[in-house]
């Protein structure tokens, strides 16, 4: 459901927020290698990113990218809509442009109930909800 890039990004900004409480930014070799993910795709991410608002950077020798508190309280979906739009919890599971209810695909109605229930997790999910996982151990952004 969510491209590779979305994904990316996900993984990045709670990477972010893991390093909020000790006020430091990262930069973009520093998260592509605990993600696992090439620079190139990571440097591209982030600057959409930033201009959706979703995170800060700031150049320079003390620079990078980090989050504010207010960021670091929003939703998932904030990140997944930056990445793949706001209709990414609407399009059809086959990729089909005039499936709907009264014209459906043939996993229409199990694929909608699925889509549904994970766009009310990004809803729900706040960034603050993942870093506590990743900083105790508990949960991991790679592998």
């Amino acid at each position: 459901m969510l491209s590779h890039t979305c994904k990316t990004a996900v993984k990045a900004v709670i990477f972010l927020a893991t390093k909020y409480e000790k006020g430091e930014k990262a930069g973009i070799k520093e998260i592509a290698e605990y993600i696992g993910a090439s620079e190139h795709t990571v440097g591209k991410m982030l600057q959409t990113l930033v201009k959706q608002g979703v995170i800060n950077s700031l150049k320079g020798p003390a620079g990078g990218f980090y989050l504010s508190t207010q960021q670091r309280q929003q939703p998932l979906i904030n990140i997944v809509e930056a990445i793949d739009g706001k209709n990414i919890f609407k399009n059809c599971g086959l990729g089909l442009s005039r499936c709907s209810s009264t014209h459906p695909c043939p996993i229409h109605h199990e694929y909608k109930q699925a889509r549904d229930i994970t766009e009310k997790i990004f809803q729900s999910k706040k960034l603050t909800d993942l870093c506590e996982h990743v900083t105790s151990g508990m949960a991991y952004l790679f592998g």
